[in-house]
């Protein structure tokens, strides 16, 4: 190692405290973390490319400092969804130091694997006081049946007012509207069980009718397409 000359120049002092860095929480533990294999824990976060044309969430299990499960959600550009299917090959099995420098395809999940990275090095998962973390495969619980994400579609105009296009529970295909003239609830098609049912032989007119829910008052009240009224 190379010394400047001033610093060659000086005397030794011997150093003081050398207590090692704070101990963060991870699953149920406190670690005082001095490697990549010190850090253990599950958490999501999101990122954005830099127009902000799309967003990733992303959802990663670290054990020992290896990523063993990813999650790589993407919406509002399509090509992020073939870069999803390229990340989600690349993350697992890389320490989460080799994943924060490494190209994963798509500007937003990369500032993704950016903001994990700090929340996990810090203690900030949501496994922090959970002993022993979750197992492998709990990612997909934040995917509930059908195992689709959970998309939020609403537009809305000054002019014509709110248009519910998807929620949680799935396809909306009518609005309900009071007397007000205001949205009081929705008919939806849960599209992940609907297409499970079809793949395991169902009719499909059956199986559509089959996945058919409302939500809030809707019976009783005018009925309007969403996509056409």
């Amino acid at each position: 190692m190379n010394y400047s000359h001033e610093v060659e120049r000086m005397c030794v002092l011997k150093k003081g405290p050398n207590h090692g860095p704070a101990p963060i929480p991870e699953e149920g533990k406190w670690v005082k973390a001095y490697e990549i294999k010190d850090i253990s824990g599950l958490t999501h976060g999101v990122g954005w490319c830099a127009p902000q044309q799309g967003t990733c969430k992303l959802t990663l299990n670290v054990k020992d400092g290896i990523i063993e499960e990813a999650l790589v959600e993407t919406i509002g550009c399509s090509g992020m969804t073939h870069s999803a299917a390229m990340a989600a090959e690349i993350l697992p099995g890389k320490t989460i130091l080799e994943a924060l420098n490494t190209d994963l395809v798509c500007d937003a999940i990369n500032v993704a694997m950016r903001e994990l990275f700090l929340q996990i090095v810090y203690g900030r998962t949501q496994t922090a006081f959970s002993e022993g973390g979750l197992p492998i495969g709990a990612g997909l619980e934040d995917l509930g049946k059908g195992l689709r994400s959970q998309v939020g579609t609403i537009f809305s105009t000054k002019a014509k007012g709110v248009r519910y296009l998807e929620m949680a529970e799935g396809y909306i295909l009518e609005l309900a509207v009071d007397e007000d003239n205001e949205v009081c609830g929705y008919k939806f098609v849960r599209v992940g069980k609907m297409l499970e049912d079809i793949r395991r032989g169902v009719d499909p007119k059956t199986a559509f009718e089959k996945n058919i829910g409302t939500y809030g008052r809707f019976e009783g009240y005018k009925h309007i397409d969403p996509r056409e009224e």
